[in-house]
């Protein structure tokens, strides 16, 4: 390939009826100018290409890096998928296992509720009989008490150490005037005596 340096050193050789040799070198320097500016452009295309080339392979490699990076995505979705299903189907499991013990757990608390409803009920039952006879035995005990100390016999005995106390009194609040006694103290004590006797 011819350069700009090749132009400028060209010699020709001069003839009878020639181009005029300024004319010619000026024409030269115009396609030596040309011919620089065409092989700077040249090399420049020529690194656009290298640079566009390399940004190529570049997303080349990068094509196929995010292709297996959609690979291992899928791949990985896949993976997440199904332990996510396991892990569903295991809390699935888990929670049908807590809902039988807290059912089996509340049946047994009802069970128990039930038998110690019953052993308390029994109870009362028991206490209530018991408690209903004493009542009973008191009653008939009351009215045996009351018929012995109210019946007409019985009446006609307090009457009479009543009367016969009531005599005693009167003597002896007429001692306990004349020495200036407190007749009231003694006559509670003699009724209490007398009672006793």
């Amino acid at each position: 390939m011819i350069t700009p340096l090749d132009i400028q050193n060209q010699e020709f050789t001069r003839g009878v009826r020639g181009y005029k040799p300024e004319e010619v070198d000026t024409f030269l320097d115009l396609i030596t100018t040309d011919m620089e500016r065409l092989i700077e452009e040249n090399n420049n295309l020529k690194e656009q290409v290298r640079a566009l080339s390399a940004e190529l392979e570049r997303y080349r490699s990068t094509e196929g890096m995010v292709l297996d990076t959609l690979e291992a995505a899928k791949a990985l979705m896949g993976d997440i998928s199904a332990s996510a299903e396991k892990r569903a189907e295991i809390l699935l499991k888990n929670a049908e296992l807590d809902a039988d013990r807290i059912t089996r757990e509340a049946r047994e608390y009802a069970e128990r509720l039930h038998k110690e409803n019953e052993n308390l009920r029994n109870r009362f039952n028991a206490f209530r009989t018991k408690y209903k006879a004493l009542l009973e035995s008191e009653l008939e005990r009351f009215d045996t008490l009351s018929k012995e100390l109210f019946d007409d016999k019985g009446m006609e005995d307090l009457k009479s150490i009543l009367e016969s106390k009531t005599e005693n009194l009167s003597y002896e609040r007429k001692d306990d005037r004349e020495e200036g006694v407190d007749f009231t103290d003694k006559t509670i004590f003699n009724f209490r005596a007398g009672s006793e006797k």
